[in-house]
């Protein structure tokens, strides 16, 4: 299964990025969780939840609480609870009619980082693991299809108030990430747009 559609083809194109893209998808792109997803993921006390009804209408959900409020129970499933909220069930619902889900794990510190997890949830309200996270009253089981780190280059660090070194300002020549000149990659980053 390809992890780009027609849309994403068209604007690699318009900027001239799909081999950077393709070599993305093959070389950072799993399907399964490692050590240092399962690390990164458990140390966190947020996420970000992007779900669709049946019909495709979007939503996008915080999930907070203590870190590891999501859990890398197996290198081809992650969990997590619903805890109680507003009552309208966006998430849930939107799970139970499409279990096509979108998470974004992020570190907004000194040192930012982020990771991406497309995947298929399922949703339990008697799963044995709905005790080992206080407070749940569901858990939704996520089977990965595509994880990827994802550029932290404009992620701001709330501990200090500051923005991104890289956040685009007028006048300012931007800086370029460092991933930009790895090895096995330069040479399909495309030429900055002006």
């Amino acid at each position: 299964m390809s992890m780009f559609h027609e849309g994403n083809r068209q604007l690699q194109q318009r900027f001239n990025s799909t081999k950077l893209a393709d070599r993305i998808a093959e070389g950072f792109v799993r399907t399964s969780f490692n050590d240092a997803d399962k690390a990164f993921i458990e140390s966190l006390s947020f996420f970000f939840l992007a779900t669709a009804s049946a019909g495709g209408a979007p939503d996008c959900s915080f999930k907070g609480g203590l870190p590891g409020i999501a859990r890398v129970v197996a290198p081809d499933l992650l969990v997590f609870p619903d805890f109680d909220g507003n009552g309208m069930f966006k998430s849930l619902g939107n799970m139970i009619s499409n279990p096509q889900v979108g998470m974004l794990f992020i570190a907004m510190t000194d040192t930012p980082d982020r990771l991406r997890i497309n995947g298929r949830a399922a949703v339990s309200f008697d799963d044995p693991m709905i005790g080992t996270f206080a407070g749940a009253q569901a858990l939704v089981r996520v089977t990965p299809e595509y994880i990827f780190p994802n550029c932290s280059r404009y992620i701001p660090n709330l501990k200090t108030g500051e923005v991104s070194a890289y956040a685009p300002c007028a006048g300012v020549a931007p800086l370029e990430p460092e991933w930009k000149s790895l090895e096995s990659i330069k040479d399909v980053v495309p030429p900055r747009k002006a």
